[in-house]
């Protein structure tokens, strides 16, 4: 087995490399408007939005004008996915007839789509209309990844420019992500989706004669299964190229109509990470430097890695309580062996532990296995990466603007070290851009533990718990991380639906990621109108191993103190008491 999961985990990675390299190249040709042949295909609908929108696209914005633009399309689009569940009883693309969803589920959705984490209160084939999947999630599902890849291009540029007042325009970068990048990957993903079994059809549903038919409670007789449908191959592509995670029924990916076969699995695992990945070259393309970008990716790989090895090992050294009482875990030919409980067997214990590690490295949220049954070091793995601040890959652009930010604040460690005023890539990092960064690693650290700490001290926080004891911390622990974080995935066996959860999670996701883009945006603002510094025999090189060792060492030392006495709560204890029994 350990052959297997080192085969499996490896080609993985190798096959991202391959596609991340080239695409990386190609957006990076694309923000300095360096794309020809994209340009000859998608420039006429480009310049047309442009006309009907009155946008001028040479127009230059300062930071204030970046931020506030930004602020106030995610506005709109909350604004709107709201309206749209409110009203999907009486709007059209309802062949299953739903009402209209309650109001603080509504807020929770529309929040939560806006802000690219795509947490889900709700059940998506039994809850929301065709046209508010599409025209609402899926909509937002493209806008919100493409507005993080704006806010990261945004602070490259102020890396780049010298004595600027502008750092871009929103509206370009917004449109250029969408309709260079995001928007002809997922037809390409959903081309293949759809060719393997994903559904993609406007039909509410389908009756299927049972195989083998059975009772319900009462002694009736039950011969026939409604099967829900309806466009779903389209939005699981950009869910997952988006860094979205949203899934169109509630099982998400572990759906057979989302993912039915290893080749989806294979595909969907790979679009997970593939432009958080390739937007690392991206940045090494734009800075004119492509060993800064090696290295960036360098210190992703070296926290992904050995994380998703502690996660494959726990969940395939099993459970310890069922060795105690004889049962063979072991991998044979007759079972995978290992913690196989709430895992799809057509997937089994390594791509399911991959793709937690991935989709929580990614900021993504979408699951292929629950991962409330995954053993409690199997769930520290996704909770932790979660809490590093979504950085590992992280979102489409929000993860490496926020690993941007720990570069800058290990350059200021660095910088104190020596004595002297610290630099990255030719500007200094003075008290401004450290204010302004601990603020984006700040904030949903906060925002998570205090959060987590109102939800243990209150009747409406633990009454909706599934599981007692430091398994139930565990799941409001992982809980308020997902929302505060951007990432969407649930650890499972809470009840969110409530006033309590829908209101504080819906606060945390807007702190996550608005609160961090309004500081990340100040940076490059700030960033853009300084002299270039070059470079002298003080001056830290910022793409050797040694940097990489020290950016990761920033990383592991921030989240190790700020969160390691909670998890000792909750996996770390509960852990341990799998041997104390």
């Amino acid at each position: 087995m350990i052959e297997n999961a080192l085969f499996r985990c490896g080609l993985y990675l190798l096959v991202l490399v391959a596609l991340a390299v080239p695409l990386g190249s190609y957006m990076a040709r694309v923000y300095t408007g360096e794309a020809k042949l994209a340009a000859r295909v998608f420039g006429p609908v480009e310049r047309l939005f442009y006309r009907a929108a009155g946008i001028r696209e040479g127009e230059d914005m300062p930071f204030p004008r970046y931020a506030a633009a930004v602020l106030l399309f995610n506005l709109v689009g909350l604004v709107v996915v709201y309206g749209l569940q409110r009203l999907q009883a009486v709007l059209p693309l309802n062949p299953a007839g739903f009402g209209a969803v309650s109001p603080e589920v509504s807020w929770n959705t529309a929040v939560s789509f806006a802000s690219n984490t795509n947490w889900q209160a709700y059940a998506g084939e039994t809850t929301l209309s065709h046209l508010t999947q599409m025209l609402g999630l899926t909509v937002q599902n493209f806008v919100s990844a493409a507005t993080g890849m704006a806010v990261l291009v945004a602070l490259v540029r102020g890396f780049t420019r010298r004595t600027a007042d502008g750092i871009g325009n929103f509206w370009v970068d917004l449109t250029r992500s969408t309709l260079y990048v995001l928007l002809p990957l997922s037809v390409i993903v959903a081309l293949v989706l759809v060719s393997q079994g994903v559904v993609q059809t406007f039909a509410g549903s389908h009756v299927a004669d049972l195989l083998d038919p059975t009772s319900s409670s009462d002694g009736a007789a039950v011969t026939r299964q409604i099967l829900a449908l309806g466009p779903a191959a389209s939005q699981v592509a950009i869910k997952q190229l988006g860094t979205n995670g949203g899934g169109f029924f509630n099982a998400n990916s572990a759906h057979p109509f989302e993912n039915p076969n290893a080749v989806t699995n294979l595909v969907e695992m790979l679009s997970l990470l593939l432009v958080p990945a390739a937007l690392c070259f991206t940045f090494g393309a734009m800075v004119k430097d492509k060993r800064q970008g090696h290295a960036v990716f360098a210190a992703m790989l070296l926290i992904f890695v050995p994380l998703l090895v502690v996660a494959t090992a726990a969940e395939q050294h099993g459970n310890p309580v069922l060795s105690s009482l004889g049962v063979d875990q072991g991998a044979s030919l007759l079972q995978p062996g290992g913690n196989m409980e709430g895992k799809e067997a057509r997937f089994g214990i390594v791509d399911s532990a991959l793709w937690a590690t991935a989709t929580t490295a990614a900021s993504n949220g979408s699951v292929n296995a629950m991962h409330d049954s995954f053993t409690p070091l199997g769930g520290l793995v996704p909770m932790w990466l979660m809490q590093l601040g979504e950085i590992v890959f992280g979102g489409a652009g929000s993860g490496l603007y926020g690993m941007l930010m720990y570069a800058v604040i290990a350059v200021f460690i660095a910088g104190l070290m020596v004595g002297r005023t610290p630099e990255y890539l030719g500007k200094k990092i003075e008290a401004f851009e450290m204010k302004m960064a601990s603020l984006v690693i700040l904030l949903p650290a906060a925002a998570v533990l205090v959060g987590t700490g109102l939800a243990s001290a209150t009747p409406a926080g633990t009454s909706a718990l599934g599981n007692p004891g430091a398994h139930g911390f565990s799941e409001m622990l992982y809980a308020f991380a997902s929302g505060a974080n951007n990432n969407g995935s649930a650890f499972g066996g809470l009840t969110v639906s409530g006033t309590f959860y829908a209101t504080a999670i819906g606060l945390c996701m807007l702190i996550g990621r608005y609160w961090i883009i309004v500081p990340v945006l100040a940076i490059a603002g700030s960033l853009a109108r300084k002299k270039l510094v070059p470079a002298s025999a003080g001056t830290l090189p910022t793409h050797t191993p040694l940097f990489v060792l020290l950016l990761v060492g920033t990383i592991l030392l921030v989240g190790a103190l700020t969160f390691v006495p909670a998890l000792a709560l909750g996996p770390i204890v509960e852990h341990l008491s799998l041997f104390a029994r």
